[in-house]
């Protein structure tokens, strides 16, 4: 029999053997994965402070970058075998590595907190407008335990036996019921007609929209670990998350529009006829919280000596237990935090691998790069100024160029333009 995928070290290369996944694994993951009822909400911020023309080219402008760039890391995982957090023993040394995997794990916490709160007042909402009833406890531990027993068993397991068999087709049945159910049921006409009331500004609106896919960056080699070649993760990744991130974001807008705020989004898509669909979706979140679970115990293997299977459970019963006590709440502001820290961290990773291009030289056998954790360092303060001095701009992006540039630089002081040579 096979070795389960979970037991792989996360320091460890995944062999040749193991490397299962092709071009349509991945983009049947991050298709999935980019679907979600978050990412409804997120669309529904950002109206009506944008008009839904202008909503609409901020998805796409956004989804198209932050897409790229999730892409981009994606490869790094196929190219190197390693897991997120273990590929960034190379841009920040052994002991640098450490901080972004606490980091990574705490957000991945709350993350997977954040998916059970709204898969548990979804479906709550829907037992109600169905069939009058209503326990948020039983939904909670329902969802909870189902993201839990798919993280135990690896993301091989997953996309293969559940993902690819079926998930995948009752996730598109649900988005395109949803879809038809807005086309039929609105004037989609009168809904572009509507002017915005001017509270966000274009560069804001994008800004909110690469966060979306940039959170997925400290994940996106814990998958693309297991495939075949880094082409075909590249091409999947982006395709699979481009597609869904501006499909639901797009829908979101537009039916927070019909309800005139977002508050009301998931009650309006109850009442639309739409009820059986959003059920489906509901289902389908599980997979975001089980991405959650899985990577926050991949972080947490980099750190101690422990299989990623044991520590999902535990990172699986956390979730649970902090959805039940905590509420869904400064969600945006949640979002932009995510992506002032991790953002320009992967600034750092993309430059060191496709440009610096140092692993086999000295990656392993650096306690700490310091030009790594210096540029990391300036550009989440370079976000931080940003995002507070010149709103109206947007951080993420930026934030992101200047700490590759500031990256960059330190190794060309330092005499490491040699490195880009070794391949």
């Amino acid at each position: 029999m096979a070795q389960p995928d979970e037991t792989y070290d996360p320091l460890t290369p995944v062999p040749a053997e193991r490397r299962v996944f092709g071009a349509f694994e991945a983009f049947s993951l991050w298709f999935s994965l980019g679907i979600g009822l978050l990412v409804l909400q997120a669309g529904a911020l950002l109206v009506p402070g944008l008009s839904l023309p202008a909503a609409l080219a901020a998805i796409v402008t956004g989804s198209v970058l932050g897409a790229l760039l999730l892409a981009a890391a994606g490869v790094v995982g196929a190219d190197t075998g390693l897991s997120a957090m273990g590929s960034l023993r190379v841009a920040l040394g052994k002991r640098g590595a450490a901080i972004p995997a606490v980091l990574n794990a705490i957000q991945l916490t709350g993350w997977g907190a954040f998916e059970i709160i709204a898969m548990r007042d979804s479906a709550d909402a829907l037992a109600k407008q169905t069939f009058g009833f209503s326990s948020p406890l039983a939904w909670t531990l329902l969802f909870g335990a189902l993201a839990t027993g798919l993280a135990i068993m690896g993301p091989v397991s997953f996309v293969r036996r559940f993902l690819r068999a079926w998930g995948l087709w009752l996730l598109l049945a649900g988005a395109g019921w949803l879809t038809w159910r807005l086309l039929a049921d609105h004037d989609l006409a009168a809904l572009m007609g509507q002017p915005g009331t001017g509270e966000m500004s274009f560069g804001a609106g994008v800004d909110l929209v690469v966060a979306m896919p940039l959170s997925w960056l400290p994940l996106i080699a814990d998958y693309t670990r297991f495939g075949r070649t880094s082409r075909g993760m590249f091409r999947g990744s982006f395709a699979g998350y481009l597609l869904a991130n501006i499909w639901f974001m797009a829908l979101g807008a537009a039916y927070a529009l019909t309800t005139g705020g977002g508050d009301l989004l998931l009650t309006a898509l109850a009442a639309t006829g739409g009820g059986v669909a959003l059920l489906l979706i509901v289902i389908d979140e599980t997979d975001n919280t089980f991405a959650d679970i899985h990577s926050a115990a991949v972080s947490t293997a980099i750190l101690l000596p422990l299989k990623p299977a044991g520590l999902a459970l535990g990172y699986g019963l956390l979730c649970t237990a902090i959805a039940l006590l905590a509420p869904l709440a400064e969600y945006e502001a949640f979002l932009l935090l995510i992506g002032s820290v991790f953002a320009p961290l992967f600034g750092v990773l993309l430059t060191d691998h496709f440009i610096v291009r140092e692993r086999a030289r000295d990656g392993e056998r650096s306690p700490l790069n310091l030009s790594g954790f210096a540029a990391w360092i300036i550009g989440i303060a370079t976000y931080q100024a940003l995002s507070r001095l010149v709103p109206d701009l947007g951080a993420t992006l930026p934030s992101v160029l200047v700490t590759a540039m500031v990256y960059l630089g330190l190794c060309i002081a330092e005499g490491r333009p040699a490195g880009w040579k070794e391949r």
